[in-house]
């Protein structure tokens, strides 16, 4: 179990027309990246092994492997091996997973009873296209950081307390090395993951909502709970 950490530290997503990038972002891969990609973690949401090796050596800082991991298990360990370990991550985007609910007919004679398929909430890791993989997200992204990931971004969208939680579990057992992010709601509220599910580390939208006045307030509404880093 790793150290808990007190500093926040808040990174955006920017746009391709942006770059050159003067300080850490986050981007997610696309066909108009600029040729310089300093200072660049580059998600790449289905593509593997050939386009996260052109991104390093175009000089990202760090490439995050999404589908192409959950399909290949053994993809994290061989790039960590070949690129460095500090040069790969993964990028999880999750949500709930469901539950489901089947009659026991087996377990006690004497009478029959409901049971669910999961014992304890969870989050999903998803496909690109959204669809459910079946696979818990904690459960995989602690799978990868084994295998030589040193960052794992995960794409979430907290809706409740319950959610609030599983996001406290996931700081307190992988510390540092989590971030986090909205999935599909860019004008999500962060202050509760910050005091409630104990987040440290978050990209912030490429979103209007996120403009510098409100990364501003944020900021300003943490202190003096921790430091706040810009990265």
């Amino acid at each position: 179990m790793n150290e808990p950490v007190s500093e926040i530290t808040l990174r955006r997503w920017a746009s391709p027309e942006d770059g050159p990038f003067a300080e850490p972002v986050f981007i997610f891969d696309g066909d108009s990246l600029p040729e310089d990609m300093a200072h660049v973690s580059v998600v790449l949401r289905t593509a593997g092994r050939e386009r996260a090796r052109e991104f390093i050596a175009r000089g990202a800082e760090r490439v995050l492997l999404g589908e192409a991991a959950l399909l290949d298990s053994g993809l994290i360990e061989t790039l960590s091996k070949e690129l460095g370990t500090e040069k790969v991550g993964v990028w999880v985007p999750a949500r709930r997973m469901e539950v489901s609910w089947a009659l026991d007919l087996h377990s006690n004679a004497d009478f029959r009873c409901v049971t669910p398929s999961l014992l304890k909430p969870a989050w999903e890791a998803l496909k690109n296209d959204g669809s459910r993989s079946g696979t818990d997200a904690g459960w995989w992204l602690g799978q990868m950081l084994e295998r030589g990931a040193s960052l794992a971004l995960l794409g979430a969208d907290i809706a409740d307390d319950t959610d609030l939680n599983l996001c406290a579990e996931l700081v307190e057992q992988f510390g540092s090395r989590l971030w986090l992010t909205p999935l599909a709601n860019p004008e999500a509220d962060l202050h509760p993951w910050i005091q409630f599910g104990q987040a440290r580390n978050l990209a912030i939208p490429d979103s209007e909502h996120y403009d510098e006045a409100a990364m501003l307030a944020l900021r300003q509404a943490l202190w003096p709970a921790a430091e706040v880093a810009a990265a």
